[in-house]
């Protein structure tokens, strides 16, 4: 099991200022690049503070700028936001400028309030999604391309420049049925069992490995993909202030994912969480580095491919960057990930 590390920009206070968050974002990319951890990956989120990175592709050319090695997702890129015809040229050129370390995960939104503002109603994003793919997936394959839809009518153009080669798609789905039909169409799989229990994740991986068998030789390449709330923990007193950070940033999140989305001036504002804050402390991932290898162990016996770390929820730079440190001491070896290397 690989891991990744979640650029998730979190922006609680605006006196920090946007140039400082994603310089901390740039931080924690580097040094998962000397660590060894096997990508990093990036949101695309507009006009909230939570998630806040409303151009994922720039920022990925950013990061391969500035590392060597790691692997850059976008996770995910929300295709109904965007014309297919820039956006295939803008995805080739970001796959060109990180010399092809990009990997585009994609998804239909899940924030009502930033949908909404932006003109594709969450209600409408399915079907505008499905045709965005589809536009999008036969822009990169072929060339001379018309098209004739719903959202999309054009006469024959071609996307220039062209793929040096395929780039790697990946699909955002929570639902078993969906992972396992969206596996079936070839697609690299990212889900989250969110607040679900145990049980969930493995039926979630049971879909991917359902729909990656029937695909044989095919599917030998797919990957999955899972992503929780992680953070070490130096005792018990830290690891519950790190549990109270996580329910106030949810009380923020929840607004917005499944809430009324009160925003004022871009700002979530944090609402009382129908879960307490042992409820919350049980669907996260926060805990001693003996505890997380436990905690882990499940994921890598069900057969996770990589393990994706949200490790931006309030805490100190500082604090996220020795958590990223030890976990990448402790933690990967046990399960087979590259070893950490020398930050010097």
């Amino acid at each position: 099991m690989e891991f990744c590390i979640q650029l998730s920009a979190y922006y609680p206070d605006k006196s920090y200022g946007g140039e400082r968050v994603y310089a901390d974002m740039l931080e924690q990319a580097r040094l998962a690049d000397r660590l060894g951890y096997e990508s990093v990956a990036i949101t695309e989120h507009h006009l909230i503070n939570i998630l806040m990175m409303p151009a994922p592709l720039q920022f990925a050319v950013k990061i391969a700028s500035e590392t060597e090695r790691i692997r850059v997702i976008t996770a995910v890129s929300v295709l109904p936001l965007h014309d297919m015809r820039i956006f295939a040229g803008e995805l080739v050129c970001a796959d060109i400028f990180t010399d092809h370390r990009l990997m585009l995960g994609v998804g239909r939104g899940a924030f009502a309030f930033e949908m909404d503002r932006l003109g594709v109603p969450l209600e409408n994003s399915r079907e505008k999604f499905d045709e965005s793919l589809d536009l999008l997936q036969k822009l990169l394959r072929e060339e001379e391309v018309s098209w004739h839809g719903k959202y999309y009518d054009f006469d024959a153009l071609t996307i220039m420049p062209r793929p040096a080669g395929p780039i790697p798609l990946m699909m955002a789905v929570m639902v078993p049925e969906g992972i396992y039909h969206c596996t079936r169409r070839g697609f690299h799989i990212m889900t989250t069992p969110l607040s679900g229990d145990h049980r969930q994740m493995l039926e979630q991986v049971s879909a991917f490995t359902r729909g990656k068998q029937e695909m044989g030789a095919d599917g030998a390449r797919q990957t999955l993909s899972l992503s929780r709330v992680t953070f070490l923990a130096r005792d018990e007193a830290d690891r519950r202030r790190k549990i109270e950070q996580a329910h106030d940033y949810y009380g923020r999140f929840d607004n917005v994912y499944t809430g009324p989305g009160i925003v004022d001036s871009g700002m979530i504002e944090p609402l009382p969480r129908k879960m307490t804050l042992d409820e919350t402390a049980q669907n996260l991932m926060i805990c001693t580095p003996a505890e997380m290898v436990d905690k882990l162990a499940p994921y890598a016996e069900a057969g996770v491919d990589r393990f994706i770390m949200n490790v931006n929820f309030g805490v100190e730079q500082a604090e996220v960057l020795d958590s990223i440190q030890q976990f990448a001491e402790e933690v990967i070896p046990r399960f087979g990930g590259m070893r950490a290397v020398s930050t010097a």
